[in-house]
């Protein structure tokens, strides 16, 4: 990127898991991180929304160091950087919002220090810096994501022809992935881990040819997760009771929560929301659909554009 440049990165959020695609299946959804950033003498990220106030405003700031280290992973020093920021990803509710920071990260080096890094090669630096692809892939790729990664090499399909709608139910509370996780065992056996995976394939199978009752019925019963989180989130199993009479096809806990999600057609949407408000006053619903962008970079000359307007 030049001199007089301005570079604006959107990134969407997303969800993981959908149940039992525990590390493997992500979905992109139609919140957002929004990156305005120039060429500056120094580091400086300035909040657009009071949640990214308490982040830091110069270079140790996440994005930064992200967009750092990919930098420097190429052989390159990452300029000074002036950037806005935007998000009305919820923070720490499971729905995306650090994959979303490390890809806008990526996107960052990449356009600063013109890398023209391939998707691939984004898609790899993402799910490592995130430790698997779920979140990472559907934030870059946007649409329903399946993937897997191994030491050697990370394998991910993005299908856009997916159409439902998402009403996320999102708790005030924070739930960090760290403790989430610590609920999790070490171990199954195999006969576990067998019955574990195939609930897993055939909802994946489901959501593919449209089987939306099935895809929701293999949805509550994952063995991976759901059995042990529960007792962290105790909102999801009043979840799960309520939203199939409300119109929803299928509940699964956001990522490692605590927001919890509930899938419906769209001609149900409305309903399944507005039934979720009633019965979780306390609680924020969101009305959502799924991203099939994924991530997005523009440039846009400084000269035409007063500074701040796009976000």
């Amino acid at each position: 990127m030049s001199e007089g440049e301005m570079v604006v990165i959107k990134v969407p959020g997303s969800t993981a898991n959908l149940g039992p695609g525990f590390d493997s299946i992500g979905l992109a959804l139609n919140l957002y991180l929004t990156l305005e950033a120039e060429r500056a003498d120094k580091f400086q990220m300035i909040p657009l929304s009071e949640p990214l106030s308490i982040y830091p405003a110069d270079e140790s700031n996440f994005i930064f160091q992200v967009a750092i280290d990919t930098a420097k992973k190429y052989g390159r020093e990452l300029p000074g950087c002036k950037a806005r920021i935007a998000s009305d990803i919820p923070l720490t509710r499971g729905l995306g919002s650090s994959a979303a920071a490390i890809v806008a990260g990526i996107e960052l080096a990449d356009a600063l220090c013109d890398l023209q890094l391939s998707q691939y090669e984004k898609l790899e630096l993402s799910s490592r810096m995130e430790g698997h692809p779920d979140n990472a892939g559907a934030s870059l790729l946007g649409g329903l994501v399946i993937g897997c990664m191994s030491e050697e090499e990370v394998s991910v399909q993005s299908i856009k022809n997916i159409k439902f709608e998402v009403i996320a139910v999102v708790p005030k509370e924070e739930l960090l992935t760290k403790e989430s996780r610590g609920v999790l065992p070490e171990e199954w056996s195999f006969k576990e881990a067998v019955q574990a995976g195939a609930v897993g394939n055939v909802m994946v199978a489901a959501l593919l040819s449209g089987n939306y009752s099935l895809a929701g019925k293999m949805m509550s019963e994952d063995l991976f997760h759901h059995p042990y989180r529960k007792k962290m989130v105790p909102h999801l199993e009043a979840i799960e009771k309520a939203a199939p009479g409300l119109g929803a096809f299928g509940v699964a806990l956001s990522g490692a929560g605590p927001a919890v999600l509930c899938l419906a057609e769209s001609e149900s949407a409305s309903a399944v929301a507005e039934g979720l408000q009633r019965a979780f006053p306390e609680m924020e619903i969101l009305c959502l659909k799924i991203d099939q962008e994924g991530s997005t970079v523009l440039k846009k000359s400084l000269a035409e554009l007063e500074f701040g307007h796009t976000v």
